[in-house]
């Protein structure tokens, strides 16, 4: 009996090979009765999904079925209005830290877990502000991280930052990276900074080329209020072209004197797993620690 019957499907706009996977998916969840709702904004084009009935995020639905790398998830998960709908991933991209079917896979695990086999891992999030002259401008959740940062032109920016009020530093760097655990291993790791199990309750902080070198990346309790403010009364102007990017997909301009605040979001985003496969296999395997 399927412990999950209505599901969504949406995919990587840009999906290769996309016909077949997804006639894969038809056929087997065709067979076990599943009801199939398509994203139409990312596989409108796929013939064998031209017959059900479209989904848009916010529909009623018992599962979110993603196609493509971790890319697409992040964007799924940013999208997804109720997160207590739980996702399941087939990895069609590179890395895949948060997928968990390859293809080959599809036709003998994917009928298990819609049918509850599996175990449900969830993952934080943290919430994301921008205030502008008293009023807020911009806000967003994030499944990894966000990053102030700037690429225009090679100059550093300032960036004060207070942790629950307490003043932490002021970071002259190329920018500021807030991670979650699960960003651990993505632009924060990049950047030099921890990796952290995903169970963990704690946000990173991690400056992107700091001058001084005794400024290093910091973890902090997942209770913390972060607010990071770019300076403009110092000696180096604000560089054009600051953004503030969430999970590597979304950009909002920032200026000078822009408040950012960060904090742990109230809800969780929710994985359906095979099994309680270790965080320290997926990152020897992932990372090729040996």
């Amino acid at each position: 009996m399927l412990r999950y019957r209505r599901i969504a499907l949406t995919a990587k706009p840009n999906l290769t090979g996309k016909e077949e996977i997804m006639r894969t998916l038809v056929e087997c969840m065709r067979e076990i009765g599943a009801e199939i709702l398509v994203d139409r904004d990312t596989l409108n084009d796929v013939d064998v999904l031209r017959s059900f009935d479209s989904y848009a995020f916010g529909d009623a639905a018992d599962l979110l079925l993603v196609v493509g790398g971790d890319g697409t998830i992040l964007r799924a998960v940013r999208e997804l209005p109720d997160l207590s709908v739980p996702i399941v991933s087939v990895n069609r991209g590179s890395v895949g830290f948060l997928t968990e079917l390859l293809t080959e896979e599809v036709a003998s695990l994917l009928p298990r877990l819609l049918e509850g086999a599996g175990i449900v891992e969830e993952r934080h999030l943290i919430h994301v502000d921008v205030e502008r002259d008293g009023a807020k401008v911009f806000e967003s959740r994030a499944l990894n991280e966000v990053a102030i940062s700037q690429g225009a032109i090679a100059r550093l920016l300032n960036v004060r930052t207070c942790i629950d009020e307490e003043s932490l530093a002021t970071f002259h760097a190329d920018g500021l990276i807030l991670a979650t655990p699960t960003g651990s291993t993505a632009y924060s790791l990049a950047a030099g900074g921890p990796v952290v199990h995903p169970r963990l309750d704690a946000i990173i902080l991690t400056p992107i080329n700091p001058h001084s070198l005794t400024q290093k990346p910091i973890v902090i309790p997942g209770g913390s209020i972060i607010r990071s403010e770019i300076l403009t009364a110092t000696s180096t102007p604000v560089p054009p072209h600051v953004s503030l990017t969430v999970d590597g997909q979304t950009y909002f301009e920032l200026h000078g004197e822009d408040r950012v605040t960060v904090r742990m979001h109230p809800d969780a985003v929710r994985f359906i797993r095979r099994n309680k496969e270790t965080f320290y296999k997926t990152i020897r395997s992932k990372l090729r620690w040996g």
